[in-house]
């Protein structure tokens, strides 16, 4: 069976989008509770008590949430070592978008391989990079760890 793990960050921003200034610190924390649980049924703990505090004041922030609870704790499927690494795309989309502006003021590529190249050299940089960066985000810890053995 083919799994989903969303983005905690982005679906973190889209809720918190839904709710006043003052507020957001309060439900920043009641999403980290859930997101950042021991075990599933934990979680699901959390959950029902953010749906119990916030629905009436932030019903659409509620929404958000309930759509995307499941794709948002995937990660719980995986071995505990892991879930950091699966919580978010960032190190990813922050490559890709490396990429999208190093080719933007091309006009052409010669060819898929070179495409592939610059991909793959852009990669080999960012690697570089993030070896000799201490690496105070466990995600990126984990993402360090990784392209070491690449």
């Amino acid at each position: 069976m083919h799994k989903v793990q969303s983005c905690q960050v982005h679906l973190s921003k889209n809720i918190l989008s839904k709710v006043t200034r003052k507020e957001k610190g309060y439900v920043a924390d009641d999403l980290r509770s859930i997101f950042y649980a021991s075990t599933k049924n934990k979680a699901f703990k959390f959950y029902e008590d953010f749906i119990d505090k916030y629905a009436k004041d932030f019903p659409s922030a509620v929404k958000s949430l309930q759509r995307s609870l499941q794709s948002a704790l995937t990660f719980f499927d995986f071995p505990a070592k892991d879930w950091i690494s699966i919580k978010t795309t960032n190190v990813i989309e922050r490559l890709n978008k490396e990429f999208k502006r190093r080719t933007k003021s091309m006009e052409i590529l010669a060819g898929e391989s070179s495409c592939y190249n610059l991909f793959a050299f852009i990669f080999l940089k960012m690697k570089s990079y993030w070896a000799t960066v201490p690496t105070h985000l466990p995600g990126l810890k984990r993402f360090n760890e990784f392209i070491h053995k690449c």
